[in-house]
């Protein structure tokens, strides 16, 4: 067997990108504003419901002030589209406006935009501008909003319900659930959260007269479908009218992905100024402006037969849109329902789905986009089933995972899952763990005062399917290679990982391979990143574009070389001549003269129809103090099925990060509205928890990988995972330690001290009655 490639697949190279960064070297669109670019800021309504008069004739004549826009001055524009809609049932969306007009709907909504020569001169302006208030009824909550008599966010949404649909069989669930031995339930609240990347967004556009043309620099997710969403249905332009980079992004979790009010205005702004304007959001704009996540309150029930196999499966879910329909928002809820039976064999399935609007900030995707959501919900409920028939929580897994055997195997969702293992990572999660030694653990902390628990949860999601993804692959003058790619980095390493696929096929370091994205102007296509489709889709890609190129240089070779194509090999950024010293360099084959220049390059497109199925198992050690209700992780095991590892060292940070943003939705995150007139009460890190250093444990993380057959790379995406396994891992081992201890069986997201608490008192207060 061939020895494995230094750069190339399954080594840990370092991430080439950090060099520059931790130097101070990165360039993020702030950076890259020209100094004498006007300033921006947006006024926001201050009520979450409101009628409304603006008058901005004062405040336009103020010093420094370049221009104003409301409402009036931007009716020619399309609003922010919804690009989801459901095939069997098509709902109609309402209108989304760049600026709002007679009517705001959620604190932060946005009322009018100023540019001025400097930041203070525009603050000057906002608190210039006179606004009129008539204050309105507004609704919090999705169990709120569909109260009768409750505030209505649009009038032509009856109850406050976007659509109300069923997936599965309902007939089929009830039949079962009729025959059932018994049946567990729960009732599940997954807290909304915010986006929290270290890079707030920000934009600068700049306007040439002469060619009539925008360039729109902005921290995305996706230059391209930024472009066409502005273009499109926004300004109504066409696209060539408008580049857009992409530079250094410091963070997107799914929430930079979407197009925002701010971009449009600002490419109204320099336009009509003729001049470059630049607009950065501070922490609690990014609080008011920005789409939040997750926000679902889901209940389930599942069917069981007196053995422990599961027979059915039935769901109510209900998820918050917002005041607006964010640009996937009511796919979000919808789409993650599919994942809803997880990896077991449930025959029988059900789902009621509802998308509901409340006067908050829009909902969008956010890391794992549903995926994490369903987790969530079976895994707890999983939990809930072992409790209602006294068996291990292991064991009711096992007894139910969907068996190597049936693979690939149709859910009664319609997922196909075409490969794993399921049983294989519970077993060697819980073997690290050490879960059979777990009793004598929980003694020992017992003797300290404080309760131990112990839980898991075994994952499926489905990523990989954002469509199509062209790569181009071409050999620059030098010998390096250069990668053309429209798929967008924001910290996971893509400038590391496409070298890897490079230097596995041309032995090429990391150094030599250079990756050009995010530039509308230099890439023709691309979707983005998000799904966790970068690697599964785009890495397919780099990895075909850079075979055609290897023919290419190859067919250059022969001739330069007299030597038949089967003679020669690649390596070390050579072609040479099979067991001679014959050999020509990349660089001299750049070089070699009347060489026709598309040889010099190879492309090639992949989209994946059918997705890749991420797996794994977590288990959670948490270490609770019943006096303070305080939480210490003390113990976390991660073990996956990502198929093939490209980069451990990559794979691992990324695992990491989702991890803990998992384990602070579990017991700190929160977005607070007040009941009485939906206030964002959570709208700084004043209020809003983030974890930090100290609350995050020591992983354990192995991989258990069993290649996609789906994927002609056998990878599995997993830029998402960590974040959906966490979550119910956690809560299932805060759980198992209050039922053991004092029988409470249920305890919501965030598990704050405060409620952990609560509950203990509350417990205590009721059985000495």
């Amino acid at each position: 067997m061939a020895a494995p490639i230094k750069f190339g697949m399954g080594q840990s190279v370092l991430r080439k990108e950090d060099d520059a960064l931790i130097r101070g070297k990165g360039r993020y669109t702030d950076d890259l504003a020209p100094s004498a670019a006007l300033h921006a800021l947006v006024l926001r309504s201050p009520h979450a419901h409101a009628k409304f008069t603006v008058d901005v004739a004062a405040a336009r004549l103020l010093p420094g002030v370049a221009l104003i826009l409301t409402a009036e001055d931007t009716a020619e524009l399309g609003g922010l589209p919804c690009l989801f809609n459901l095939e069997t049932d098509p709902f109609t969306a309402p209108p989304y406006p760049i600026l709002a007009k007679d009517e705001v709907r959620h604190v932060g909504d946005a009322v009018a935009f100023v540019v001025a020569d400097t930041l203070d001169h525009a603050r000057d302006a906002i608190e210039a501008i006179k606004v009129e208030w008539t204050t309105l009824p507004a609704v919090t909550g999705v169990v709120n909003a569909i109260k009768p008599g409750a505030p209505q966010v649009w009038a032509d949404h009856k109850d406050n319900v976007l659509f109300d649909v069923s997936i599965g069989d309902k007939s089929a669930t009830e039949a079962a659930f009729a025959k059932a031995h018994a049946v567990a339930e729960i009732r599940i609240v997954n807290p909304r959260v915010v986006a929290s990347f270290m890079e707030t967004r920000a934009a600068v556009c700049e306007y040439d007269t002469k060619r009539d043309h925008l360039t729109l620099t902005a921290g995305s997710q996706g230059s391209h479908r930024l472009r066409d969403i502005l273009c499109q249905n926004v300004l109504k332009i066409p696209t060539e009218k408008m580049r857009v980079i992409c530079p250094d992004v410091g963070g997107g979790f799914g929430t930079k992905l979407f197009p925002y009010r701010e971009y449009a205005l600002l490419a109204v702004a320099a336009q009509r100024l003729r001049k470059s304007v630049r607009w950065a959001a501070d922490r609690s704009e990014h609080f008011m402006g920005d789409a939040q996540g997750r926000d679902n309150v889901t209940t389930a029930k599942m069917a069981l037969a007196e053995d422990g196999k599961f027979l059915a499966m039935d769901v109510d879910l209900m998820g918050d849109m917002g005041a607006y329909l964010s640009t996937f928002a009511p796919y979000i809820p919808h789409g993650g329902a599919g994942m809803l039976p997880g990896l077991y064999d449930i025959q029988a399935f059900h789902c009621r789905v509802r998308t509901i609007f409340t006067h908050t900030v829009p909902v969008d995707a956010y890391r794992g986009a549903g995926r994490p959501e369903a987790a969530y919900v079976v895994e707890r409920l999983v939990d809930a089933c072992a409790r209602k028939l006294d068996m291990s929580v292991d064991a009711i897994r096992r007894k139910n995972f969907i068996p190597p055997r049936a693979l690939p195997y149709k859910t009664a969702t319609g997922k196909v899952y075409d490969s794993g293992d399921f049983n294989a990572h519970l077993k060697r999660a819980m073997e690290i763990a050490e879960w059979k030694d777990f009793s004598k653990r929980a003694k020992a902390a017992k003797k300290h005062g404080l309760i131990r628990g112990i839980g898991l949860a075994s994952y499926v999601e489905v990523c990989g399917t954002m469509g199509e993804e062209t790569a181009n692959v071409r050999l620059d003058p030098n010998g390096d290679v250069t990668i053309l790619i429209g798929t967008q980095s924001s910290g996971q390493g893509h400038q590391t990982a496409y070298a890897q696929i490079v230097a596995e096929q041309f032995g090429l370091p990391p150094e030599r391979v250079h990756i050009h994205q995010g530039d509308t102007a230099e890439i023709a296509t691309g979707l983005g990143t998000g799904g966790s489709a970068s690697i599964p889709s785009g890495g397919v890609s780099v990895q075909r574009a850079t075979h055609e190129l290897g023919d290419k240089l190859k067919q250059i070779a022969a001739e330069a070389l007299e030597a038949g194509l089967g003679d020669l090999e690649i390596a070390d950024g050579v072609i040479r001549v099979a067991g001679t010293d014959r050999a020509i360099s990349f660089a001299d084959l750049a070089k070699r003269p009347g060489v026709d220049p598309a040889k010099l390059n190879g492309s090639a497109t992949f989209a994946s129809a059918d997705g890749t199925y991420p797996n794994g198992t977590h288990v959670a050690e948490i270490e609770l103090d019943p006096a303070t209700g305080i939480i210490r992780i003390v113990n976390y095991v991660i073990v996956d099925d990502f198929g093939v590892t490209l980069n451990p060292l990559l794979l691992a940070g990324q695992v990491h990060g989702g991890a803990v943003q998992g384990i602070g939705q579990a017991l700190m995150e929160q977005v607070v509205y007040s009941n009485s007139d939906a206030q964002l009460v959570t709208g700084s890190y004043m209020d809003y928890a983030l974890p930090r250093a100290a609350d995050a444990p020591t992983f354990t993380f192995e991989t258990h990988n069993v290649p996609c057959k789906t994927n002609p790379m056998g990878v599995k995406g997993a830029g998402e995972a960590g974040a959906i396994g966490s979550c119910p891992a956690v809560v299932n081992a805060i759980v198992e330690a209050l039922w053991r201890e004092y029988k409470i069986d249920h305890i919501d997201m965030p598990a704050t001290p405060e409620r952990v608490w609560i509950a203990i008192r509350e417990q205590h207060r009721r059985h000495s009655l």
